[in-house]
């Protein structure tokens, strides 16, 4: 992996404090620098332990541009190798995900543990004297893991995942007590490519200032009580803090911040049968069953993890960048793991309602982001403001700078980390 010099510019001139150059999503040679010193360099969220549940289990996915495999080998260990054959360079998986003993290049069958130790070579005789097998293992990357989110880095001095983490933590917590007391689990994933640029992306997550205008027809389509809890354009609790290193949370439906919290609001008449259903199984007290309905749309807040995972109300949104003028999404809902099926069935309604291949939501956003990546390739230096609500930034109790969720904190403190990542020699 290499690094395209820059020759003209400093990064401190591409990204000021309330503005940044457009040229920051065209410009291939910056990209290049973004994968080498960010995604390369950095933690990057590669798996949710629900996806590999048990010995052999794998997926594959990618670290910024480079193919690896994520596995949970005999011991139960968690393994993220690069998806790259030591003999000549082939992958060595091609599925999305499965179980298996081990891998094996399907070039020349060098074969690999679930930990990447290289186990076997055909014909070793020509290799007597000359490849030791433990010589050459898959290269493993570090790996890490919160509240059974895993993420991945090449860097092998990089600071604890937890401290990076910092105060997002207290906010994965929050996210993961809308499963209430279940393990959760991945019940779904729906991917797809948009062209522009990954930052793009980036910053919709806690951009609470569209919703209203590029989610018209979602609002239509929903009904009153819904609506009435997307309402935040004017709720003064509704308020976006910058969570440092690059992280931050927009908190839309702050009745729904703390599931913990209940404020004895009356439930919603579109979940009368699944009230009824659950009584009628018997297996539930009233409590749980309130629970599971007031949880049903997840946790009130987008919560931004730079630089490529969010937990956005009930499902996770992962960004794989794969050019300066394209990226990939990756949607994932989310459910219970023992929890009541028909509660996970009704969660995966509302998940397909916005952000399924059907939904109204998701093609109304890459709608917005293709039209920012044809604006701002039509003049790269002119800028992308970031200012909204920067004269009503305040601290929070907790210190966090935080202004109203349809300001642009989130991005302030995103395109922070930016700079100081990729101002770094």
């Amino acid at each position: 992996m290499t690094t395209t010099p820059r020759v003209v510019d400093t990064y401190p001139d591409l990204a000021e404090a309330d503005r940044v150059a457009g040229q920051l999503y065209t410009d291939p040679a910056i990209f290049d620098e973004e994968m080498e010193k960010i995604f390369y360099s950095t933690w990057v969220w590669v798996a949710h332990e629900s996806e590999i549940p048990e010995a052999g289990s794998f997926k594959t996915t990618y670290v910024g541009r480079q193919p690896v495999i994520v596995t949970r080998d005999r011991k139960g260990g968690f393994n993220t190798l690069l998806n790259r054959c030591r003999h000549r360079g082939a992958t060595v998986c091609d599925q999305s995900n499965g179980k298996a003993n081990g891998f094996t290049c399907p070039y020349h069958n060098w074969s690999y543990a679930l930990d990447g130790k290289l186990r076997g070579i055909p014909y070793p005789e020509g290799y007597e004297g000359v490849v030791e097998k433990e010589d050459f293992p898959l290269q493993r990357l570090r790996t890490e893991s919160y509240a059974g989110m895993i993420w991945a880095t090449f860097n092998q001095d990089a600071e604890p995942l937890e401290d990076f983490l910092g105060d997002a933590k207290i906010w994965i917590d929050r996210f993961f007590k809308q499963t209430n007391g279940y393990p959760t689990k991945v019940t779904g994933i729906h991917k797809f490519r948009f062209r522009g640029n990954w930052k793009i992306q980036l910053e919709n997550t806690t951009d609470g200032y569209h919703f209203p205008m590029v989610h018209k027809s979602w609002m239509a389509s929903i009904d009153a009580e819904t609506a009435e809890m997307m309402s935040f354009m004017n709720d003064p609790a509704a308020v976006t803090h910058d969570l440092g290193n690059g992280h931050s949370v927009a908190v839309m439906a702050p009745a729904n911040a703390d599931l913990d919290i209940d404020d004895g609001a009356p439930l919603q008449p579109r979940f009368d049968d699944l009230v009824a259903e659950l009584e009628a199984s018997g297996e539930y007290t009233p409590e749980q069953i309130r629970r599971f309905v007031r949880s049903m749309h997840g946790s009130g807040f987008n919560l931004n993890t730079f630089p490529n995972v969010s937990f956005s109300l009930a499902f996770f949104r992962v960004l794989i960048p794969i050019s300066v003028d394209e990226t990939e999404i990756w949607h994932m809902s989310l459910g219970m793991d023992g929890g009541p099926e028909c509660v996970n069935q009704e969660r995966l309604r509302i998940h397909e309602h916005f952000q399924g291949p059907f939904g109204f939501g998701s093609p109304d956003d890459a709608e917005g982001w293709e039209r920012v990546q044809l604006g701002a390739a039509g003049a790269p230096r002119m800028p992308i403001l970031v200012n909204r609500g920067l004269n009503r930034e305040t601290p929070s109790a907790e210190g966090w700078p935080t202004s109203h969720v349809t300001d642009e904190t989130g991005m302030r403190g995103a395109y922070a980390m930016w700079k100081k990542m990729m101002s770094h020699d």
